[in-house]
């Protein structure tokens, strides 16, 4: 081998040492981008929540009523402003983020509420949804902890689900499920003992309607239970 191979052998090595260099740092490179991608994963949308869509939706259907001054049946424009002040704070509280909702129990008796299990993400065998738990009277849900809505029995009757006020009663039992973002009071009317709730929008569901444990029961039985809801006290 001649001198002036030798000289270019060392140029072609530290050549290719350079290369694989480089190439190592562009790997390196597109797998923290590969392994770090879900931290720049855009997060769930309050506009694609379902609540917000119901609560806007309602909303935007009672202003249109209010401005083009309809006469909802049964209504007055007052409860109509009222609902839709209502509702405005339910869907300010959605835009700034508040994704759950709180129950309180004035009923001077043990409800039953539904809301998330625990371990969820781990539960890959239960049955339903959303599990029911039992929240005593004078109790709130506590903070953070998603309570969905409450059971009502088959033997209630309830007001504040239509527009006009009005007492409904249900052959078999039903789901009473509010939005993300609303603090649900439930009390007792002293004259008529029928169920009153404050969500202008909460909505009726049936057993076939969601995968939620709603048993065909009597209120007798709900007061039994042992209160085990999640509370401000808890």
């Amino acid at each position: 081998m001649n001198s002036q191979q030798q000289n270019i052998l060392p140029i072609n090595r530290n050549q290719n040492m350079k290369i694989w260099k480089s190439l190592l740092i562009i790997l390196m490179i597109v797998a923290n981008f590969a392994f770090a991608q879900p931290s720049f994963a855009d997060k769930p949308k309050f506009s694609k929540n379902p609540d917000y869509i119901e609560v806007t939706k309602t909303l935007d259907k009672l202003t249109q009523a209010k401005e083009a001054q309809t006469q909802v049946e049964g209504v007055t424009p007052e409860q109509i402003q009222q609902k839709i002040d209502e509702l405005t704070f339910q869907k300010y509280a959605l835009e700034t983020g508040i994704n759950w909702g709180q129950c309180e129990n004035k009923t001077g008796n043990t409800i039953a509420v539904y809301g998330k299990r625990p371990n969820e993400e781990e539960d890959d065998d239960a049955m339903y949804e959303n599990a029911l738990y039992f929240l005593a009277d004078g109790q709130s849900t506590k903070n953070n902890w998603d309570c969905d809505g409450f059971y009502l029995p088959n033997d209630a009757t309830i007001t504040g689900l239509t527009a006009d006020g009005q007492a409904q009663e249900f052959t078999e039992a039903v789901a009473i499920k509010i939005p993300d973002g609303s603090k649900l009071t439930i009390k007792t009317n002293p004259d008529t003992a029928a169920i009153e709730i404050n969500i202008p929008n909460a909505q009726i569901v049936k057993a076939n309607e969601v995968n939620w444990f709603i048993p065909n029961v009597s209120q007798a039985i709900i007061y039994t239970r042992v209160p085990n809801a999640p509370t401000m006290k808890s």
